[in-house]
């Protein structure tokens, strides 16, 4: 029996159809994905953490950005979604992308886990972000634990450290996030 060929678009042809869809995807190499649904934990965690961000970053040359903000990981090809992203200076966009909605240059991504994206977060994508130039740190917010996990970019590589209670430093935008914080007002 034979299988019907998977039909592989281009990233402009994936810009235009996400303009039109309710359903946000990750694009790769031609296959396009939809990105899983968040809970409201996943949600109001991401929002506590853009909230101590944009608080911190007022009157400084970076912004916060949230998940509508679509990031493409250039020496890769990824395009996706990452819950938060800080930009500083002018956001570079894509010259792939006529419609000017997809950033390049993020300084720092933060992406709240979930046990359905856990393990692709951690692996492949986490691989697909340390490629990009710009990026200098990786927040990785765990769903099952209060922790923090920043990831950043050193001159040996990208080193790891885990934050279970107190602050996050993140130097790469001079602000810090409060394990409290992140984790205030759980809906379940």
């Amino acid at each position: 029996m034979a299988h019907p060929a998977r039909q592989r678009i281009s990233f402009e042809e994936y810009v235009r159809i996400e303009a039109m869809s309710p359903i946000r995807h990750e694009w790769l190499d031609g296959s396009v994905w939809a990105m899983a649904g968040g809970t409201p934990d996943h949600a109001a965690i991401a929002v506590n953490v853009s909230t101590q961000l944009a608080n911190q970053l007022r009157g400084k040359p970076c912004r916060v950005f949230r998940s509508d903000l679509r990031i493409r990981v250039r020496p890769t090809g990824l395009g996706t979604y990452p819950d938060d992203v800080v930009i500083c200076g002018k956001v570079q966009l894509d010259p792939q992308d006529a419609s000017g909605t997809t950033a390049t240059n993020p300084r720092l991504i933060v992406e709240v886990l979930s046990p359905s994206t856990e393990k692709y977060d951690r692996g492949e994508k986490l691989d697909h972000y340390k490629k990009l130039t710009s990026l200098e740190e990786i927040v990785l917010v765990a769903h099952d634990a209060r922790r923090l996990e920043v990831w950043r970019r050193t001159k040996a590589g990208w080193r790891n450290s885990k934050v279970e209670v107190g602050v996050a430093e993140l130097t790469s935008v001079g602000c810090e996030l409060s394990v409290a914080e992140t984790y205030r007002d759980p809906l379940s």
